[in-house]
């Protein structure tokens, strides 16, 4: 049948993919460390240390679920091929249905596994701190940082993710002036890494009385959550360390006290912020840990080897900077100017469906470019 010949001929197509896959893996390499991590984990007094085997078993559970992905797209491949000679043999025309979801649902894994190992940054398994902050525009502006704020929350719920609320300022009638969440779980940074900049929003503003199309412009900054004690010493006199009433929700004691932290680090000009944590023991803590994983990336960044793989600058937010733009009237259309993705479902985008500008974007660095 000339269905099922189109199928069998996609399925060979998917294996040079796969075997650039399988080299992206190095799954040689993994299978040596498996047999490492399992030795280690038969030595005496290896329980007794819980961070030591906790991370152990992490990185055997990544290792094996690695191989896992490989495998299962590797036999699903096979099991394909047995349904197609199975319905060639038989002439059997009602199993075409069966042997298209098969292929369609194996090129969707493909692909999906191809972009997993485009996650190979130094930070890209991290946890990530997002913070957005409102930029031209007053009040619209502060409604569209909602907007975003809501579209991350959205897309981190749909992948999985858990989210926390590290600091929140308020807008004066709408939306936040800027808020800063952290996205919990594997790979995190390394999927919204290609978020970081200025996003542009074109509607009419619900608060122009007039009527009229605005622009608006929200600068998205994006960081990795680097648990160890990074290599970085922080003099005293670098810094202010102010404590202020946490402005967000959180409960009596959070509203009644001066917990909330801001650093401000002299030399760099980086100021962060934390207010959410229970004490502001923990708020300080936070706060440090995000001024150091900052400035850690800040002296990365000036090693030429490696200043474009971790971050891009942060320009000024406002016109001609901006990597994406939202255009809500006279049409509908969201567009990458990096890597000129578009998609015309605008709601669904804000809605929280990022993954086709993400996976543009890995792509598009994966070819050598580098994040403007």
């Amino acid at each position: 049948m000339v269905e099922l010949d189109q199928y069998r001929y996609k399925l060979n197509e998917f294996e040079a993919p796969l075997e650039k896959i399988k080299v992206s893996l190095d799954l040689d390499n993994k299978s040596k460390r498996i047999e490492e991590l399992e030795a280690e984990m038969e030595a005496p007094g290896y329980w007794d240390d819980p961070d030591r085997s906790q991370k152990g078993m992490k990185e055997l559970k990544d290792l094996k679920d690695a191989f896992e992905e490989y495998n299962g797209l590797k036999n699903g491949m096979e099991d394909a091929r047995t349904l197609i000679e199975m319905a060639d043999e038989e002439n059997d025309t009602s199993l075409v249905p069966d042997v298209a979801a098969e292929v369609e649902a194996l090129e969707e894994k493909l692909e999906k596994l191809r972009i997993k190992t485009l996650l190979s940054g130094e930070y890209d398994k991290d946890n990530a701190i997002l913070t957005l902050h409102a930029g031209a525009g007053g009040t619209e502006a502060c409604d569209w940082c909602n907007m975003l704020y809501r579209m991350y929350t959205r897309w981190a719920e749909t992948e999985g993710y858990s989210i926390q609320t590290l600091d929140t300022l308020e807008g004066d009638e709408a939306g936040f002036k800027s808020v800063t969440i952290q996205v919990n779980g594997e790979n995190a940074y390394g999927h919204l890494k290609s978020e970081h900049g200025v996003h542009r929003l074109v509607r009419i503003s619900p608060f122009n009385a007039a009527g009229k199309r605005q622009t608006s412009f929200v600068s998205c900054d994006v960081m990795p959550d680097i648990e160890e004690d990074v290599d970085i010493e922080i003099n005293d006199d670098d810094i202010r360390i102010d404590t202020y009433r946490s402005s967000g929700a959180g409960g009596q004691h959070i509203n009644k006290t001066s917990s909330a932290i801001r650093i401000t680090h002299f030399p760099s000009g980086i100021v962060v912020q934390c207010q959410n944590q229970r004490s502001q023991h923990q708020n300080k803590d936070k706060a440090m840990q995000m001024l150091k994983a900052k400035l850690y990336l800040k002296r990365q960044e000036e090693n030429a080897a490696k200043e474009s793989g971790i971050r891009g600058d942060v320009k000024d937010i406002n016109f001609g900077n901006q990597i994406r733009s939202y255009v809500l009237q006279p049409y509908t259309m969201v567009k990458d100017h990096r890597t000129n993705k578009e998609i015309g479902n605008a709601q669904a985008v804000l809605d929280g469906n990022l993954e086709p500008f993400i996976d543009a974007y890995l792509n598009w660095i994966s070819t050598g470019q580098t994040a403007k």
